[in-house]
Order: structure tokens, then C-alpha cells, then sequence
């Protein structure tokens, strides 16, 4: 059986669920114990157990078994580690993760950014980073995944217009989600964040680059991150941070960073989506007809009382969902389909010319 030291893990995040899951793995190796994923680096992991760090490397049978069924290790994973006698730890196998925030690749690939998370800091800076539309699409994507948005406004103190887009997107996401203005080099921010960070609780901080990610960590962990500039043009940052970690706090929660997100992709499933955006579902039971695309239809509820650009995002947002969720085939022939569109279109225009 895998050696659990619940006590000490507990510093770790280990919840009694996981540990439940763990004494479950099938056959341990011998001397197996558990540990988390606090570092990793494509195919290199540093895995903590409690009592010290472990650079590691998983089993190739692992892997396989992983790719076969679209998985991969991930910062936040919880593992079965063996120590070899040569003193080189070797990942065994993996807990299944309670939760798990992942994206789509352009190919269709899945892509775990981090597991066993509770709750995500979805993070934008108030300057020229300041998006929305970006936001609603992180929260949706977060939900789906069955982990507790928390949206970080960043950079309060440098912009001028900080009160009006505050302002503007309290107005605009559902009032179940927080919205925390703050200085990321502030002591005050680790207080407006208390209610996440207790004891045994693990954040994920997930945003673009240079929006103060790593900053908000240095403050909340006391940790040593690098930090970076940003472009004045357009407020862009560089990938300052480049690997996913885990750090501890002084309230005992565990806070994950993760380089910047260029893109965000849904890895779920239309209808779990559209539970994220709750008003306009609710909205839509009132709507005449059932099939209603909110689109100018008679006795439609959704386009009178939504703000008409949240409602693009929603539409978007099931597009991207619905074209997740087709086969390579189902693509192929809507491709066909809006090309031989366009061609007619075209043909259309050149006959008027003519």
C-alpha cells in the first residue's frame, strides 16, 4: 500500500478525498509514497512529499498510459513516487484529479495547465490589458472546469481610468463572481484574498503576460518570482515566467503560477459552458419559441434585457465549443460547405460586374 503521511501532506493541499482516491491505486510499487507536482518543465517534475523536493521523471509505462487516454501530468497532480538505488525518483503513477483547468490546443489537443485547483485567480491589468469580453470567456472556461472564479483587477494605482472599467465589469459578470481591485505590490491585497487562502486550499493565478501574475505571488507567498515590463504601445508583456510552480503561503494555502496565456480554448462541452453564463440561460426559459438563437426572433427575452456585446461572446464562446466537439469529418465537410458558399458569392458578384 502507498504511504500516505496525511498530516504532513495536508501543508500541501491533500484533502481526505484525494487521500481516498490514492490508497485506491492499483498494486504500488514497493516503498511507493505520495507526493504533489509542484514544478514541472515538459518532461521533468519536481515533486515535493512533505519533507523535501525530488526531481523526477514519470515511467514510460505511465506515460503511455496517459496519452492513451488524452492525459498528461500537470502542475497541481498528486503521484506515486518510487526512489530508485541510485537515489533517481521515478513518478509511478498518478491520482485521478479532482479537478483539472485544461485548454484545447489549435490541433484539438488537450493541454492540462494545472490540477486539484479550488480556485482560479483570473487576473487583468487595468492599463491597456483591460478586456471584458477576454475575462467572461475565462470565467466560462474556469466554471466548466468545476473550480471558483475570483476575477484580480491589477494595477489600480497606474490606471488613470481605473474606477470606470472597475465599474464596467462589476456591471457586466454575474454578481456570484468577485471582482478585486487591487495593487499587486500591496501587503492589503493578502487581507482582500483571506477568504481563498485558508489553510489546505490550492489558487491557480491564470492571465496574460504582463499583468502582474508573478507580482501578485511575490506578495501573497513571499516568493521570489522574476518579474518584467511591458510594452508601453500596447501593454503586452514578455513570458517572464516560463514554468508552471507551486508555492506555499503563510495561511497555509498552496498558490500555483503559470506563464501568461496567449490563448484560451474551451475543453468542454457547449451545454457545460452555457452554465456560466446564467443569466442569459435563465433569460432564455422565458423566450417564445424553444429553439430561439436570440437573434431577432418574436418573443425573444434574451435581447431586450442582455448587453448586446456579452451576447456576441456567448455566441462566440458556442461556436468555439460546438466546433471543439466535432470529428475530423464533421470539420472537413463544414469547411467544404462555407467554401463552396463563398465561390457562389463570388460568382455572384462577377456576374453583376459582367
Amino acid at each position: 500500500m502507498i504511504d500516505i503521511d496525511f498530516e504532513t501532506l495536508q501543508a500541501l493541499g491533500l484533502t481526505p478525498l484525494i487521500a481516498s482516491r490514492a490508497a485506491q491505486l492499483g498494486a504500488p510499487e514497493p516503498n511507493s509514497r505520495l507526493a504533489r507536482v509542484i514544478e514541472s518543465q515538459r518532461d521533468c517534475f519536481t515533486l515535493h512529499d512533505g519533507h523535501g523536493e525530488w526531481l523526477a521523471r514519470a515511467l514510460p509505462r505511465l506515460v503511455q498510459q496517459l496519452q492513451a487516454s488524452a492525459q498528461a501530468l500537470t502542475i497541481g497532480d498528486w503521484v506515486s513516487m518510487q526512489v530508485d538505488i541510485h537515489g533517481q525518483a521515478w513518478i509511478t503513477d498518478r491520482v485521478d484529479p479532482v479537478t483539472q483547468i485544461a485548454r484545447r490546443a489549435n490541433d484539438g489537443r488537450r493541454q492540462p495547465l494545472a490540477s486539484n485547483v479550488d480556485t482560479a485567480l483570473l487576473v487583468m491589468g487595468l492599463d491597456a490589458d483591460f478586456n471584458a469580453r477576454r475575462m467572461e470567456r475565462y470565467i466560462a472556461m474556469v466554471t466548466a472546469c468545476e473550480v471558483t472564479p475570483v476575477v484580480v483587477l491589477t494595477k489600480r494605482d497606474l490606471a488613470p481610468d481605473a474606477p470606470e472599467r472597475i465599474a464596467e465589469m462589476r456591471s457586466r459578470l454575474p454578481p456570484t463572481v468577485p471582482v478585486l481591485p487591487v495593487n499587486g505590490l500591496s501587503p492589503a491585497t493578502c487581507a482582500e484574498l483571506d477568504p481563498w487562502m485558508q489553510a489546505g486550499q490550492t489558487l491557480v493565478v491564470l492571465g496574460s503576460s504582463g499583468v502582474g501574475k508573478s507580482t501578485l505571488i511575490n506578495t501573497l507567498a513571499g516568493a521570489a518570482q522574476d518579474t518584467g515590463g511591458v510594452r508601453k504601445g500596447d501593454g503586452r508583456g514578455r513570458h517572464t515566467t516560463t514554468a508552471r510552480s507551486l508555492h506555499r503561503t503563510a495561511l497555509g494555502a498552496c498558490i500555483i503560477d503559470t506563464p501568461g496565456l496567449r490563448t484560451f480554448r474551451p475543453d468542454a462541452d457547449a451545454r457545460t459552458l452555457a452554465s456560466s453564463f446564467d443569466d442569459i440561460q435563465s433569460l432564455a426559459q422565458h423566450c417564445r419559441f424553444r429553439d430561439c438563437h436570440h437573434e431577432g426572433e418574436p418573443g425573444c427575452a434574451v435581447v431586450t434585457q442582455v448587453d448586446p456585446d456579452r451576447l456576441d461572446n456567448y455566441k462566440k464562446l458556442m461556436r468555439d465549443a460546438q466546433r471543439g466537439e466535432m470529428t475530423a469529418l464533421e470539420r472537413i465537410a463544414l469547411r467544404g460547405k462555407w467554401k463552396a458558399i463563398g465561390k457562389a458569392g463570388s460568382q455572384r458578384a462577377r456576374d453583376k460586374r459582367s
